[in-house]
């Protein structure tokens, strides 16, 4: 996920909050959560500046002082053991919060941790953002089409998840097992907080609301959720591969997702959503 991360923090400008002075009651020891301590804030927020500045207009860019209340209440309003979690749960809350901010990197500082030696400070940094995913959908039992409408739903309704668009439905033959319905399949495209292998989680969970069963590889199904691209990473992990490895050979993947990016390169072989898709159609 780090070729993901980096690409988009070069294409954002960042506003920066610096020694951010808050109070708080984060601790593993009773007391820290009783009487509460100093915490010290570094952030920085990435934002597309450009309207703002060429407009000379904040209600472009995101109110660094809002941003600045909304971490101190946030502070003071929750008690978290760890500032892991602290860093955790309130980058999340600010990512929500501020839909301009496409990413952010928080340092939680606590000064003079309670470790029984001189220490100046102990912090944990974070960076966290959204990402951009496209899914592939299909179904080829019941109703097809409520099957994927519904999966689509199930994955708007989520905190972490905004479906931006989904592709026009297409009916396609079987892939590997031919002796079953036809399908019909399409691509979503979502921005999440969540990391690839959170969100594969999430589409199981959307697929068992679905009623679906896994009785045999590549079998008949209520709902099918594949992860075609997440940002430009590559993830080789058992259960989960991104890019999906046999993108390349199916029509039905690579026909909806060039509605919706056909220029779009394959972080592996460079090649456009568009060219992998005419080469496929030539076969």
């Amino acid at each position: 996920m780090e070729s993901g991360e980096k690409m988009r923090t070069r294409e954002l400008d960042r506003i920066n909050i610096k020694n951010l002075e808050v109070f708080g009651r984060h601790g593993v020891f009773p007391e820290e959560n009783r009487l509460g301590q100093k915490f010290i804030i570094n952030a920085t927020l990435y934002v597309p500046t450009r309207e703002a500045g060429l407009k000379d207009d904040l209600t472009k860019s995101v109110h660094y002082g809002e941003v600045s209340h909304f971490m101190a209440n946030y502070m003071t309003e929750h008690t978290f053991g760890l500032i892991e979690a602290v860093a955790e749960q309130m980058a999340r809350a600010v990512l929500l919060r501020f839909p301009l901010i496409q990413q952010i990197t928080l340092e939680i500082c606590k000064p003079w941790a309670p470790i029984g030696l001189p220490l100046e400070a102990v912090s944990v940094e974070i960076t966290r953002g959204w990402h951009l995913a496209y899914v592939a959908v299909g179904s080829n039992l019941g109703d097809k089409e409520a099957y994927i409408r519904r999966g689509a739903e199930a994955l708007d309704r989520r905190e972490d998840c905004v479906v931006e668009r989904v592709s026009e439905l297409i009916v396609t033959k079987p892939y590997g097992v031919e002796e079953q319905p036809d399908f019909l399949n399409g691509m979503i495209e979502l921005r999440t907080l969540l990391f690839p292998q959170e969100l594969l989680d999430a589409l199981h969970l959307a697929e068992r609301e679905a009623n679906r069963e896994r009785n045999m590889r590549w079998g008949p199904r209520t709902l099918d959720l594949d992860i075609i691209f997440y940002d430009d990473c590559v993830v080789d992990e058992e259960g989960l591969q991104i890019p999906h490895p046999d993108m390349e050979n199916r029509e039905f993947v690579l026909k909806p997702l060039a509605e919706l990016a056909p220029y779009l390169r394959h972080p592996l072989n460079g090649k456009t959503v568009s060219q992998m898709l005419a080469h496929c159609m030539r076969r």
